[in-house]
């Protein structure tokens, strides 16, 4: 299970401060974001593209609060569209959205209307865009939202989150034809009453609702770094064809694992890049003690 003190940490402005102002941090934050501007997470995507990868690139930004920068937020999404395009890398790219980023919290349609914008363009040019789940308090909003997009761009995808207790339900309402579901374990501080807490539940409740989603008539979306995860969905998806559906994995962690089903399966690498990255990089932390000790690590070797 993700640590609670440090996804607590993510989302503290005083823990921010101090992280983003130590200058080592930098070096470490490089291994799970591929830059600070779409320059940079180009040359990532091309060098992925190059291993055979195919990629879900993630502008980072959440919890917006002011109508301004949800905008900047959908102008950044529009741009990486089309560059895609102009760099002939947008056949089979998707791009990973926050609806929180679009302005999720704010009165109205902005967050939709938004979405709306970015999925036109990426169907425009052979894209496709999921979203990504927040904590719990968004789930209603973000699947009503998916509902509306669905209506114009049915090959809009999600991500559902195996810790909350109601996932199983939710994906059993998304395992039609076509419906394109990324299941994670969930990386948010979520309490006992809608989430489960120890890693053999979460475990058990992701093996659940990875067996809904390979027997239904969707294009399931395997998000996990877990060796036996990945062995129980390939025994899942045993009779499915390898284009029905595929792995996903962050950017930056088991790379070898990733080159690796990439030669038999289809791969997708999660891209972040942005300035505002210390949310995802607090989390990416707390997911694995590993990733920690990586951390601290560097501190002590400069």
């Amino acid at each position: 299970m993700p640590s609670p003190l440090l996804l607590a940490a993510a989302r503290s402005e005083r823990m921010r401060g101090l992280v983003t102002s130590v200058p080592l941090t930098r070096g470490v934050v490089d291994r799970f974001v591929a830059g600070d501007d779409l320059e940079a997470a180009l040359v990532a995507v091309r060098e992925l593209g190059d291993a055979g990868l195919k990629v879900t690139l993630d502008h980072l930004g959440e919890d917006t609060r002011e109508p301004a920068q949800a905008v900047g937020t959908r102008d950044a999404y529009l741009r990486m569209i089309s560059s895609f395009e102009e760099c002939g890398l947008a056949g089979g790219a998707d791009a990973s959205v926050k609806l929180s980023a679009l302005g999720q919290a704010l009165p109205g349609e902005l967050a939709v209307d938004h979405a709306r914008e970015i999925c036109a363009a990426a169907g425009r040019v052979g894209m496709t865009v999921t979203l990504d789940m927040e904590d719990h308090t968004t789930v209603d909003s973000t699947l009503e939202i998916l509902g509306k997009l669905r209506s114009d761009f049915p090959w809009v995808g999600v991500a559902v989150q195996a810790m909350l207790r109601r996932s199983e339900g939710d994906l059993r309402e998304l395992v039609g034809e076509g419906s394109r579901v990324r299941l994670v374990k969930g990386a948010y501080a979520e309490p006992e009453s809608v989430a489960f807490q120890g890693r053999h539940e979460v475990d058990r409740a992701y093996v659940r609702g990875l067996r809904l989603l390979m027997e239904g008539d969707g294009y399931p979306m395997v998000g996990s770094h877990d060796p036996r995860i990945i062995e129980i969905a390939l025994a899942l998806a045993a009779g499915r064809s390898p284009s029905t559906y595929e792995f996903q994995m962050l950017y930056g962690i088991r790379a070898a694992e990733q080159r690796r089903l990439a030669e038999a399966h289809q791969m997708r690498v999660y891209v972040p890049y942005g300035a505002d990255w210390y949310g995802y990089f607090m989390r990416r932390l707390a997911e694995r003690p590993a990733n920690l000790v990586f951390f601290l690590r560097s501190f002590v070797s400069r």
